[in-house]
């Protein structure tokens, strides 16, 4: 079951529980990705797996960037709202690598480019993020990579 027909089934079930919270996300994402696939090459276009996890991704950001202005904003009820949609959303991810996995990838990646100075921070990341393959934040690899190129 590819990562839409999963928040097709979802969906449906959210209906019969009659979840309305659960069931507004999924109708977000959903659209995101059907917006996404209609952007890449038409209606008819289905999205990969990994175009979807971006996808997916993209949505967590943004609401990720809203609980930071909500908590600013002393909007504690409404940072929480994103907070769960944050939850329901991270369902449908790979399971992200591990502190320490993902200090031996970089330290891998590190070797490999043969990177020795912060000036070759960017050539590190690309490679980082190639082989992270997603499952790693784009912030917490590049504190990671600047704090090992240091």
């Amino acid at each position: 079951m590819n990562i839409l027909e999963q928040i097709d089934f979802d969906l449906k079930e959210a209906m019969k529980a009659k979840d309305a919270f659960k069931l507004g996300t999924l109708r977000m994402v959903k659209s995101a990705l059907k917006y996404a696939a209609i952007e890449k090459g038409g209606i008819t276009t289905l999205l990969s797996e990994e175009d979807s996890f971006t996808v997916i991704r993209k949505q967590i950001k943004q609401r990720e960037d809203s609980v930071i202005s909500f908590e600013q904003g002393g909007r504690p009820e409404l940072a929480e709202k994103e907070k769960t949609e944050i939850a329901i959303l991270r369902a449908y991810l790979p399971q992200g690598l591990s502190d320490v996995e993902l200090e031996l990838l970089v330290r891998e990646v590190i070797a490999e480019v043969g990177a020795t100075s912060k000036a070759q921070m960017g050539a590190v990341m690309k490679a980082a993020q190639a082989k992270a393959a997603g499952r790693a934040d784009g912030r917490q690899l590049s504190a990671l990579v600047q704090r090992l190129l240091t």
